[in-house]
């Protein structure tokens, strides 16, 4: 039988030398033949030699340059920022309200620790596929796509879709809810209601995403994003320090029913996953320089250690501080000079309009590539406008839902289990079974698809725990309502 000869080269799973070094397995019978074992030699050889050369001397995979985006262009402490950048906005502000008083001390401290060691063990094996089949996949649907076809491929790009627009909704209402603190702080008329604060919060967002055309360009705005987090962070910590010392005995009983209980626990273990994780690990991955894997891997380490420290001591300290009573936004709950609050709440909205940037960027990257004018001067005319119009519809649907919905905890929860779940873990653990299966052990393969298994009925009870969670704050307050 001949030697299977090598694709043409726009074929999208690309031939390697992987064709030859794999005869050996599979046709047996010509194992012993003399020139097949010599072609599998100079096979295996080339891989290890192309394997040290990436390793060694820096070298990596081409990425597909079909996109308007920048590519291979950023060391990995700038990836490592993007990813703490996000790890740290101003959601942590609510995770005392949306995990610590569901799961208490125990299972709240635990769970935290929990899921940032799997987070980082999911999103390791994730960043290792970024070059399966000869070539760098700088998106996620793309990889998927590779590896599965074309539905797979549909799939993933609707769950990220889902998945990023909720985060960036999310995003919406956090700012809306600081300009709206900022603004109660002075008044109690109840002129400046928080929908439009969304509107505001909206606007803004939209301004800033027609300055700043790709994700690599943030560059000094990640630098500007890391103060102000440790603004509002420091100030919610101090102030809750304060007033935990002066406050009587705090109750850390877990309110609610029994049913709601179990219902909130399970939100909470959305929320979890959503806190560490980003959905679109392989479009932030696509921006480091080369070797991609090694650099982002490096970037994981940065967001899992240093990273998730200021988290962990926001969210502590609140919980530790006003107990089962604490706000799902802690600036809300914290006591202190007026002027002070109103630096946090500022320094938070400011950080959640960089940090929008970031998770839009996948929707920015194919609107552009697909429908934009060109690569050219990113400040063109042309490119100018079209970020204007493109980039400000979305932004403007985002907003109305924003306004339409402003439950926060809820869509935290329920972007945890529709997307977070099955794009960081299950998926994940799935892509790696397929990719690395003849390379895995047989108690290797009962762990992954013990994930696969075990975080799939995961999603699927904290779904329905989102989504109750949401019928529930529907009945309690209308639509466009002032929380």
């Amino acid at each position: 039988m001949p030697i299977p000869a090598c694709r043409l080269e726009g074929d999208p799973f690309i031939c390697s030398s992987s064709s030859f070094s794999s005869i050996g397995e599979d046709f047996p019978l010509l194992q012993g033949c003399a020139c097949v074992q010599e072609e599998v030699s100079m096979a295996r050889a080339t891989d290890v030699e192309k394997e040290n050369l990436q390793d060694d001397d820096g070298l990596g995979l081409e990425a597909d340059d079909d996109t308007a985006h920048q590519i291979s262009h950023d060391p990995w402490y700038q990836v490592g920022f993007v990813l703490t950048t996000g790890v740290n906005s101003a959601y942590v502000l609510g995770y005392s309200g949306s995990i610590m008083v569901p799961l208490g001390w125990v299972a709240g401290t635990t769970g935290l620790v929990l899921a940032a060691a799997i987070s980082l063990y999911a999103n390791a094996l994730l960043a290792r596929l970024h070059e399966v089949g000869g070539k760098r996949h700088i998106r996620y649907r793309d990889l998927a796509g590779h590896i599965y076809g074309r539905k797979i491929y549909a799939l993933t790009w609707a769950l990220q879709y889902v998945n990023l627009f909720m985060i960036n909704t999310g995003y919406i209402i956090l700012a809306g809810q600081a300009l709206k603190a900022v603004y109660v702080l002075y008044t109690d008329d109840h002129v400046l209601k928080l929908p439009y604060c969304i509107a505001i919060a909206g606007i803004v967002c939209a301004m800033f995403a027609f300055g700043i055309p790709h994700l690599s360009a943030l560059r000094i705005w990640l630098g500007v994003s890391t103060i102000l987090s440790l603004i509002y962070i420091i100030i919610a910590f101090v102030l809750s320090i304060r007033d935990g010392v002066n406050s009587p005995v705090r109750d850390y009983n877990i309110p609610g029913s029994h049913n709601s209980k179990i219902f909130n626990t399970i939100g909470a273990v959305a929320s979890l996953v959503f806190a560490y994780n980003t959905g679109m690990l392989p479009e932030i991955q696509a921006t480091v320089k080369p070797p991609v894997i090694k650099n982002m891997e490096k970037a994981l380490w940065f967001q899992f250690t240093i990273g998730v420290l200021p988290l962990y001591a926001v969210t502590f300290m609140g919980y530790w501080a006003y107990g089962s009573v604490t706000s799902t936004y802690l600036l809300n709950s914290v006591k202190g000079p007026v002027w002070v609050k109103t630096m946090a709440n500022i320094a938070a909205f400011l950080q959640t309009v960089i940090a929008l940037h970031i998770f839009a960027s996948p929707m920015y990257e194919y609107l552009d590539t697909h429908y934009g004018p060109g690569k050219g001067n990113a400040f063109s005319f042309q490119n100018l406008g079209f970020r204007v119009m493109v980039r400000g519809g979305y932004l403007t649907i985002n907003t109305l839902v924003a306004a339409l919905l402003p439950f926060l905890g809820d869509f935290m929860s329920l972007t945890g289990a529709l997307s977070t779940f099955p794009l960081t873990f299950v998926l994940a653990n799935h892509m790696y079974l397929v990719v690395k299966k003849n390379k895995l052990s047989p108690l290797q393969k009962a762990w992954h698809w013990l994930n696969v298994v075990g975080f799939s009925c995961l999603a699927t009870a904290a779904a329905a725990a989102a989504l109750r969670l949401i019928v529930v704050d529907s009945k309690t307050y209308h639509l466009f309502a002032d929380l």
